[in-house]
């Protein structure tokens, strides 16, 4: 299997269990001190890796930017992660997840001038916001002040569809790794005071050992391997091939909350979740299908 597989493979795994780690981190140690410490062990393990292996970490106007752009996904889409977790479940954490794309597409004719989206597109993203709909009105039969949760997720989302738009108007090519690490740098003081303003608090006593084990997990692989990963696989493959993960990462999410959480996955959250689905994979592929259909036609007549 070659390097480009691996890190396919290893951004769906990791993006598939990082809801479900965010609620295990949340149960006994206070969202704000998880994400912190998460962040805190990335950090230092992105920091031996970049001193022992000799990465250049450049720290010029231009990389500056770029780590800021990238620090905006982070903390936003992580902190606003963590909030939502007493709220909702894993399953439905990464489903709305998978609508930064056509967030991001949106931003992208703000911030970057791209194209109006087609007539396939929008009728694709009226076909999510409707799952996502059904999705909303389920869980809050579900879960009692569920309406935060799906607030504070849709935020995390925001942000981290806005920092991806960002980034793509930074041209910078460096290693992985020191944008991983840039990034954490930048943001790792925010997390802290975030802490300090929300919650302050250093009690360990009520930590538990699954919290503490997701927290070293999500710190290890879910920040530090996972955002290396990402930017690899970013470089290697074409935007349509990575955009795949949005699509599996959800199923994959929802079934590992249900089995190892047992999370409640109702005939509703069933419907919702193929309407986003299936909303997602016209967005990315709808308008392809739809033109070659077209050519086909005219090369017959």
């Amino acid at each position: 299997m070659s390097s480009t597989a691996i890190a396919y493979l290893a951004v769906i795994l990791i993006w598939s269990t990082t809801p479900l780690g965010i609620v295990w981190s949340s149960e006994s140690i206070p969202p704000t001190m998880a994400v912190l410490l998460r962040m805190l062990i990335a950090i230092t393990l992105g920091m031996l890796i970049i001193k022992s292996r000799r990465i250049i970490l450049p720290w010029h106007k231009q990389a500056l930017k770029l780590y800021s752009f990238s620090a905006l996904g982070i903390f936003g889409g992580m902190l606003f992660s963590y909030m939502s977790a007493k709220y909702i479940s894993s399953g439905v954490m990464s489903l709305i997840f998978g609508l930064s794309p056509v967030i991001s597409a949106l931003l992208a004719q703000k911030i970057a001038n791209e194209a109006k989206l087609s007539k396939v597109r929008l009728f694709s993203m009226f076909i999510s916001l409707a799952g996502l709909a059904v999705v909303c009105a389920n869980s809050f039969t579900l879960k009692e002040n569920s309406i935060y949760g799906l607030a504070f997720i849709l935020i995390a989302v925001f942000f981290f569809s806005l920092s991806g738009v960002l980034v793509k108007t930074v041209h910078l090519a460096i290693h992985p790794m020191a944008t991983t690490v840039g990034s954490l740098t930048v943001s790792v003081p925010l997390f802290f005071i975030s802490w300090l303003v929300l919650d302050g608090s250093l009690d360990t006593s009520q930590w538990q050992l699954r919290s503490i084990a997701a927290t070293v997990y999500l710190g290890i692989f879910g920040s530090l391997i996972g955002f290396y990963a990402y930017f690899y696989v970013l470089q290697k493959l074409t935007a349509s091939t990575v955009t795949l993960v949005t699509l599996i990462t959800p199923v994959m999410a929802l079934s590992l909350g249900a089995v190892l959480n047992n999370e409640i996955i109702s005939f509703n959250l069933i419907i919702g979740a193929f309407l986003v689905l299936f909303g997602l994979t016209l967005y990315h592929f709808g308008e392809k299908l739809f033109l070659r259909k077209k050519a086909l036609k005219q090369t017959e007549n």
